[in-house]
């Protein structure tokens, strides 16, 4: 049974990143052998956005069993291919290109779905790998507190965290952002992983919505809104270390590298800039008065953060399984393109094992950390 006590509730952070979300499965794997071997979901809340919302929903749904939930996940991850997740042949490719850009030249309104990719192969994958129905009842076990999933609206541009939940965690709002209490289905896992451009919007009621990674502003805020006090946030982002180079005869940007740039802002940017936030408000919160805070009638607390993230640039690994990536998407991907799309996109055996190993190394080089967070009082 999990800690009821307010102060030790633990939240699960898992952005978003296409296929990158396959570093996470080898971090929940290093954590996973470092908890006792019959351990039971060592999360209250599981906050997950895009393919990261995916992983979020396996583990909520196999919540009595922490490694079973992993092993369920590795099983998934690591026999995947690009043909489960979408379509990539020509023909679809060249036809939604045409949808695509008519509407820029025709401005009568259209129900024709706009994206590059037809993203029906994933429905059809999620419908046999994941059980929506379990959630409900591990909640009412205990097992955890809440689940959220978050995607964007097309409509009001706000980030929306719909999540199911034990009674008394109520809806909020914010600035161009709120939570609301959902039954997740399989169309809230389409939505928040419905990358712009590559994949169709999907309706949810009378909205529609697209990847949760866009406008989502502070990818924390999830978790800490349904009762999270310390934090593990398991990003995708590139090693954040590397230096940053320039090419000394560089040509004209192709489209796949444009796009893929315009996504890394969404995929990465925002998680990392919220996660120093953090860091900056637990260091200034030990010198304002409480008196202070109280007067202001502010609710703030320190949140014990631990961030696990990939100690190589993602973009260059994926460059090195070019070659997996299905031959006719090869025409719209070059293999000397930046790697950001590609990372997205290469749902392929080998790319995903190598984020596997690299996702347990990294997370296994923090272990005396991990040990120590699960372990606080």
């Amino acid at each position: 049974m999990l800690d009821d006590q307010a102060e030790n509730k633990v939240g699960l952070i898992l952005s978003g990143g296409g296929a990158r979300a396959a570093y996470q499965v080898g971090v929940l794997r290093a954590i996973a052998n470092v908890l006792p071997k019959e351990s039971k979901n060592p999360f209250h809340v599981i906050s997950g956005t895009s393919a990261g919302a995916l992983n979020a929903v396996s583990l909520a749904s196999h919540a009595p069993r922490f490694r079973t939930a992993v092993r369920l996940l590795e099983y998934v991850w690591k026999g995947i291919s690009s043909e489960q997740i979408y379509h990539p042949n020509a023909r679809n490719f060249m036809g939604s290109i045409s949808r695509l850009l008519l509407p820029l030249l025709d401005s009568k309104k259209s129900d024709s779905p706009v994206a590059l990719l037809n993203s029906a192969p994933l429905r059809e994958f999620l419908t046999r790998v994941i059980s929506l129905k379990r959630i409900q009842r591990h909640i009412d076990m205990g097992l955890l507190d809440a689940v959220s999933v978050t995607a964007s609206n097309y409509s009001s541009g706000e980030s929306v965290s719909f999540f199911q939940a034990m009674k008394g965690l109520e809806d909020w709002e914010g600035p161009h952002r709120k939570g609301m209490r959902a039954q997740l289905t399989l169309d809230h896992l389409m939505a928040s992983s419905a990358i712009p451009i590559l994949f169709p919007a999907v309706r949810i009621g009378t909205q529609f919505f697209g990847d949760g990674a866009i406008r989502q502003l502070a990818p924390t805020s999830t978790a800490l809104h349904l009762g999270a006090r310390r934090v593990l946030a398991i990003g995708v982002s590139g090693n954040k270390r590397a230096v940053a180079t320039e090419e000394e005869n560089p040509i004209q940007p192709s489209l796949s590298q444009i796009l893929g740039h315009m996504l890394n802002s969404a995929f990465v940017d925002t998680l990392d800039n919220d996660l120093e936030f953090l860091r900056h408000m637990n260091e200034v919160l030990p010198y304002v008065p409480p008196k202070a805070l109280k007067s202001l009638n502010i609710r703030l607390n320190e949140v014990d953060l631990l961030e696990i993230s990939p100690s190589k640039e993602l973009n260059v690994m994926a460059c090195e399984y070019y070659d997996e990536l299905p031959e006719n998407m090869r025409r719209y991907i070059r293999e000397d393109s930046s790697g950001t799309l590609l990372s997205l996109l290469l749902f392929e055996p080998g790319f995903c094992n190598a984020l596997w190993r690299l996702g347990y190394g990294d997370a296994m080089e923090q272990e005396s950390r991990i040990i120590e967070f699960f372990h606080a009082e």
